[in-house]
């Protein structure tokens, strides 16, 4: 076990921070685990896993954590539909990346890996599918979580061009089994479509996203750390299909016909504009915010070739990952599991 790296991880609690750090043990790493006091201490149980306590936006605590590490995976972010103060997303995502990088400096880290996301690369053109050097197709942010990771990618590129060896992976819409957190909401819509709580076809249902698996992308942060080159970006992704697409195969693998109401742009727009009125007077957290519906009914069409060519990633088709996802979601219903 000597013979292999010792990492370091941010983020290692989350929905794809806890898979990762499962890999990265079974390949024969040690793990260092930033947490925080709140953090679900699961994964931290784990053989060769031990936590650091820290935050990201408290550089000390991350020179400490990575001393003696040789890799970094930077996973932690403010990755949440809402804030009360929208200032929570730069302070986390930007300036938390910031002290991230500059601690891999400081500590003499060999590798960094950025975890971002696709919505940085902007929504697609009807018809069209992008990449990582395609042009954003406008200078709009839907959203502060997609300005913030915006800005801490060029904070990231930033450290490249001076010598630290970073490199950023650009995961698209994630689901499969794991924590159901609002991290997994793909896996958290399939179920509540299923149980019919989630009918509606948001503007018709034919906004196009890209779809991961989770180990998929697990494995993807593994070979960009492996074979990525310092200041790239590379899409870690796997099918696109439209809202009624990926509806229309979770009716073909669970064998049942669900009921699917339209809704309309405009009163999506409505209900997220009162949910977000009501977070601001009574501080109930909100559904969905007009932002996340905009970015919604865009497309987000993206090729993972740069991955495939130069990583070499694989991806599970669509239909097997949602397939696997559905039978363990009711096994968990079965086992009296929530999954809520």
């Amino acid at each position: 076990m000597s013979d292999f790296p010792t990492v370091f991880v941010t983020g290692a609690t989350g929905f794809i921070g806890t898979a990762l750090v499962a890999e990265l043990v079974r390949c024969g790493n040690r793990v260092r685990a930033l947490t925080r006091v709140a953090s679900d201490r699961t994964v931290l149980t784990l053989e060769h896993v031990s936590p650091v306590a820290g935050d990201i936006l408290d550089r000390e605590s991350l020179e400490r954590g990575m001393a003696g590490c040789s890799r970094v995976f930077h996973l932690a972010a403010y990755a949440r539909n809402w804030a009360r103060d929208p200032q929570t997303f730069f302070t986390h995502n930007v300036e938390g990346t910031r002290n991230v990088l500059a601690a891999a400096r400081a500590t003499g880290v060999e590798r960094v890996v950025l975890t971002s996301t696709v919505v940085t690369l902007g929504p697609t053109p009807p018809g069209v599918v992008g990449d990582e050097a395609t042009p954003r197709s406008t200078p709009r942010f839907f959203t502060a979580y997609e300005e913030s990771k915006t800005l801490a990618e060029r904070e990231a590129l930033r450290f490249a061009a001076e010598g630290l060896p970073v490199v950023i992976v650009n995961p698209t819409r994630v689901y499969g089994p794991g924590k159901l957190t609002e991290g997994n909401s793909v896996t958290l819509m399939v179920d509540l479509y299923d149980r019919g709580k989630l009918p509606v076809l948001l503007g018709g249902g034919g906004s196009v996203g890209n779809y991961v698996l989770l180990d998929d992308l697990v494995r993807g942060h593994v070979l960009a750390m492996e074979k990525g080159r310092t200041g790239e970006r590379y899409v870690l992704g796997g099918e696109n299909v439209s809202l009624e697409g990926l509806f229309k195969l979770i009716d073909d693998v669970s064998g049942k016909k669900h009921r699917q109401v339209p809704l309309p742009r405009s009163l999506a727009l409505a209900y997220a504009h009162l949910e977000e009125k009501k977070a601001a007077w009574f501080g109930a957290y909100p559904r969905i915010t007009p932002g996340w519906v905009t970015t919604f009914l865009r497309d987000w069409a993206y090729s993972c070739a740069k991955a495939e060519r130069e990583l070499g990633y694989t991806m599970t088709p669509l239909r097997e990952g949602i397939h696997l996802t559905y039978e363990w979601l009711v096994r968990s219903r079965r086992a009296g599991r929530s999954v809520m």
